[in-house]
């Protein structure tokens, strides 16, 4: 989801430009604990399981840095945060990453001072109606009462398609998604508007499925990842690396499975070079030699975080799509490890 960057974002900036003084990585080992800021819940990207243990998409990128930097997957402190309070508790320190379905903006990156790191999950605003409304078409919604999360850019996009088709719509702000999800259940709105892949994520939780459709049009693009505070480059370098070394052990065929094994040593200088048996990349970055590999080894590369938590085989089942592999007519593509 895409929160406005226009209000208060000159205290935001303030905030992250004090905070970001200091090194987080060294707060992050003193503490012995990574914080991270998540979502409130949105179904296999951020939410608690039944026995209260954060799972989904976006926490697995959470548990990894948290694998590379302090070598336990579980020391983590989620913050939900919402649509507002994201960038205030990332600026003022109360969080040390956000991983939190957080489109990469300009005014975000240049304006409110944070550091996008990189691209986990390319998306687009979509639209969810009853499919009881006949309607096969954003562009047949003249009218309509729209469920929308207040102080985000999906705002604006919504206000753009309208406009540029010459169609009228009546906002229902809420807070969260999951009250957004009450109202438009509740019939207070014809329509739910966010991320598609957001939509997709609340619509498998539904009673009857079935009975709510999403619409073909994507009005937006919305490159959601982690992000950090500007001016602390070398924590955003862990961080940054972290979720490529996922992204490069997919596409070397290295999962959670054969990490160990293949950090014995291969006749591939990259492999060799992630997993740490050749090279200092780990020094370089302030970690051990086996960073990487931990990270792999927790919840798996990028396919399999993606297959896990979101995937066609999930109650979500979103295809690949976009995120698939460069090497497979995707966009997911990582610098080399060298």
């Amino acid at each position: 989801m895409k929160t406005s960057v226009f209000i208060g974002a000159l205290t935001v900036a303030g905030l992250s430009a004090g905070v970001a003084a200091a090194g987080t990585l060294d707060d992050v080992k003193a503490r012995d604990m990574l914080n991270c800021g998540v979502t409130t819940g949105v179904p296999g990207f951020a939410e608690p399981d039944a026995n209260g243990e954060w799972q989904g998409f976006d926490v697995a990128v959470c548990r990894a840095v948290a694998a590379a930097v302090l070598g336990d997957s579980t020391k983590v402190q989620f913050v939900p945060t919402t649509g507002k309070t994201r960038f205030t508790a990332l600026a003022s320190g109360e969080i040390d990453m956000l991983a939190r379905n957080t489109t990469w903006t300009f005014s975000r990156d240049v304006d409110l001072k944070f550091e996008f790191i990189g691209i986990n999950y390319y998306d687009g605003q979509g639209f969810m109606v009853p499919s009881a409304l006949g309607v096969s078409s954003a562009k047949d919604l003249d009218g309509a009462t729209v469920c929308i999360q207040t102080g985000t850019t999906t705002e604006l996009n919504l206000a753009d398609f309208f406009r540029a088709n010459n169609i009228s719509y009546e906002p229902v702000p809420i807070e969260t998604g999951a009250e957004a999800v009450q109202q438009y259940l509740a019939g207070a709105c014809d329509v739910y508007t966010t991320d598609a892949s957001a939509l997709a994520a609340q619509r498998a939780n539904f009673e009857t499925p079935g009975d709510h459709v999403l619409l073909p049009e994507i009005v937006s693009k919305e490159p959601l990842g982690p992000l950090v505070r500007h001016g602390d480059n070398e924590w955003g370098d862990v961080v940054r690396w972290t979720l490529n070394a996922l992204i490069t052990a997919e596409e070397l065929g290295v999962t959670s499975e054969n990490a160990e094994e293949l950090a014995g040593g291969t006749d591939n200088p990259e492999v060799n070079r992630l997993l740490g048996t050749e090279g200092t990349l780990g020094e370089m970055l302030g970690l051990d030699a086996e960073w990487a590999k931990r990270a792999i080894m927790t919840g798996g590369n990028y396919g399999e975080i993606f297959s896990t938590n979101i995937g066609e085989e999930t109650p979500i089942g979103l295809a690949r799509g976009l995120n698939a592999q460069w090497t497979d007519g995707g966009l997911i593509y990582s610098p080399p490890f060298r």
